[in-house]
């Protein structure tokens, strides 16, 4: 669907390319290297499980929670105002 002058396939293009930023930026959070035993922010001992599973961690499941819940109201990334759910 060519809208105006656009070339066809644009809007899927920008879309694509909307996805790959995502998924760089998610990838570019993600913890590397060697656990940590305790968590960073409050020093409680961070169970071997999660060490296990995680590679990198650093926080608590506590203390990462609540990261992710900061993180989440600060990204500024607004769903319904993006041109690509206008597209729907």
């Amino acid at each position: 669907m060519a809208s105006g002058w656009a070339k066809e396939g644009a809007v899927q293009e920008q879309i694509d390319s909307t996805v790959e930023d995502a998924l760089q930026r998610a990838r570019g959070q993600l913890p590397t290297g060697e656990s940590l035993s305790h968590c960073e922010e409050c020093d409680a001992e961070i169970p071997e499980a999660r060490r296990l599973a995680l590679k990198g961690v650093r926080l608590c499941v506590g203390c990462q929670s609540k990261h992710d819940r900061e993180q989440r109201s600060a990204s500024g990334y607004n769903r319904r105002g993006s041109k690509d759910s206008q597209l729907r």
